[in-house]
């Protein structure tokens, strides 16, 4: 037995499924000791890049392991970007990779890398293999820690040492997997209830860290008669239907979101290091619990931290704390979502009397159709911003993506890595035209593997998000650097053996979401949705306005001056606003 074949069977003894890679010299060895069993499936991408997306994709679905790989240099570097959204998102990945012949280490030897130096900010620790008596240990180790840390780790494999005789059998073992929980002292517990008996107004912010404790959470948040403001990672956890919930806060947010975080008396932030510090109270009391010590504090003054499992400590607060029976600031911000949730569903009901075809649309559409354990994957940049104010997270749904990261092009890869995980549940992606590009060549692999995923395209011919960047920032938007050069997605789509559909028109929208969740092939929507649908933040300061305001009298004055482009953007704005308008007033 080899030290590959060694590696892969310690791989299949923890259940492990797929490999994503492209294959190659260093890594040959171990390519082709998959390719002699059944057990572990070799996924060939056609970019290194895009298998860390995918391996990500599985790790955060099945919250044991994802893995991936490449070989020497060059192959290894594409890896990074996707490693880094696993380490970001806490997706237990593993990375196999490649180096030069031990021998060549460290003499500038073609395509010779030192990964250690290249990886040692996303890896919590890196095996790297010098000899076949150390492999079995260092690549136990890094698959202890993987899974268990829900971290990032990567395994190095000299070419040479990846054909050698495989040593040191007595060390296979099962690998150890903590089920333990993080419990605080009870006297802190003790300092946590008091301070919520003595609050009348009280906020949650919950983010993925109250995944495992839900009904805990809900249950507490409603005898202390608190509002519940969810991350966008959470939105698949606190549903727009969950009692007591008020949706996001911070730039995509809405106003009952964000007063339930800035109108409190007592924030209680749940498994969260959410960033955005100015969409958090600078003198409210916060008592904050996390299961990580070093994010306690790290985005605002705490008066009290906790280190806990949340589901454990909310069970024990539900205990301790007295039940309130003034609802009116719970209530009042509860109506206001329900508000805000009505008016955008009718504005972006694809059954109403749209003339344009909104991405909010679209979204809301694939929603209502979407099977209640579908699996989705968001984009960065407006995707974002259609699915968490649109769609419904309800039942069983997932919804992952790069919330943390912020990285574009992980929608179709991480939907492949999905569809493989669950073969049995929808998979769809909400990918702008932008992140499309970057990745539409592995469409052709979802098509190899027959994999009925659902690639929702946002053609607008421009990168979105970026344009409202620039507004924000009180920049004229310079749509030489943002426009995007589409082609006809639909036709690529039946080119690489898939099938694909495009909406030109609103009426078309349900009747093709249905055609795509019926499909059996992998399926591209080419949605040609109006440039102009504007997205605005749940409070806006005096600064953003003064900077909304400035760009949009920029625009102006280009558009006065002969420029078409801006002038076309401010047309497709107010167009935009009025057909949504229209249409949340119909009757």
């Amino acid at each position: 037995m080899t030290v590959s074949e060694q590696l892969l069977n310690i791989l299949k003894s923890i259940n492990v499924k797929h490999i994503f890679g492209v294959a190659g010299d260093a890594l040959n060895p171990l390519v082709c000791a998959i390719g002699n069993q059944d057990q572990v499936k070799w996924i060939k991408v056609k970019h290194e890049g895009n298998g860390a997306f995918a391996a990500f994709a599985q790790g955060e679905l099945n919250g044991k392991l994802g893995v991936c790989a490449s070989t020497v240099g060059p192959g290894a570097l594409h890896l990074i970007n996707g490693l880094y959204n696993a380490k970001k998102e806490r997706s237990p990945v593993l990375a196999i990779t490649g180096q030069v012949p031990v021998e060549y280490i460290g003499t500038r030897f073609h395509q010779e890398a030192d990964l250690k130096k290249i990886f040692d900010d996303v890896c919590d620790y890196q095996a790297i293999i010098r000899s076949p008596e150390e492999a079995t240990r260092v690549f136990i180790r890094a698959l202890r820690i993987a899974i268990n840390n829900k971290t990032v780790c990567r395994v190095e494999l000299p070419a040479d040492i990846a054909e050698m005789e495989a040593k040191n059998d007595y060390f296979l073992q099962d690998i150890f997997v903590s089920d333990s929980i993080v419990i605080p002292p009870e006297s802190t517990i003790d300092q946590a209830a008091k301070l919520i008996n003595e609050e009348k107004k009280i906020g949650i912010l919950a983010g993925a860290g109250c995944r495992d404790g839900r009904d805990e959470v809900l249950k507490f948040a409603d005898k202390i008669k608190a509002t519940i403001t969810h991350t966008v990672r959470s939105s698949d956890i606190f549903d727009h239907d969950a009692p007591g919930v008020v949706g996001l806060s911070g730039l995509i947010g809405n106003s009952a979101g964000y007063d339930g975080i800035m109108e409190c008396d007592l924030l209680i932030m749940l498994g969260t290091d959410f960033p955005y510090f100015e969409f958090l109270p600078k003198d409210t009391k916060i008592i904050q619990i996390d299961i990580r010590p070093e994010s306690i504090g790290n985005r605002a003054s705490v008066d009290l931290g906790i280190h806990g499992d949340v589901k454990y400590v909310v069970h024990e607060l539900l205990e301790k704390c007295n039940e309130k029976s003034d609802s009116s600031f719970r209530d009042k911000l509860v109506d206001s979502f329900n508000n805000w949730k009505s008016g955008n569903n009718k504005k972006a009901d694809p059954e109403g009397k749209l003339s344009l075809v909104q991405a909010s649309s679209v979204s809301k559409g694939m929603s209502d159709i979407a099977s209640d354990d579908a699996i989705f994957v968001v984009d960065t940049g407006t995707s974002t911003i259609w699915s968490t104010n649109f769609m419904n997270f309800r039942d069983q749904r997932r919804m992952i993506g790069s919330f943390n990261h912020g990285s574009m092009a992980v929608g179709l890869p991480a939907a492949i890595g999905a569809q493989l995980q669950y073969p049995d549940r929808e998979v769809w992606a909400l990918v702008g035209d932008g992140s499309f590009h970057m990745t539409l060549n592995e469409f052709s692999t979802a098509v190899e593997y027959g994999l009925p995923i659902k690639i929702i395209v946002f053609n607008n011919s421009e990168l979105g998000f970026v344009k409202i960047e620039m507004e924000e920032a009180g920049l004229a938007p310079n749509y030489d650097a943002l426009k995007v050069q589409n082609f006809d997605f639909a036709k690529y789509a039946e080119i690489a053996g898939g099938i694909g559909y495009t909406i030109d028109k609103p009426d078309e929208i349900t009747d093709i979401l249905n055609k795509a969740k019926s499909s059996t092939l992998p399926c591209i929507i080419n949605a040609k949705v109006a440039s102009g649908e504007l997205s605005l933040p749940p409070k806006i300061g005096f600064e953003e306005a003064k900077n909304f305001g400035t760009s949009k009298i920029k625009e102006a004055l280009q558009s006065i001056r002969g420029d078409k482009r801006q002038w076309e953007n401010i047309k497709n704005e107010i167009n935009s606003f009025i057909d949504k308008e229209i249409n949340g007033r119909k009757e």
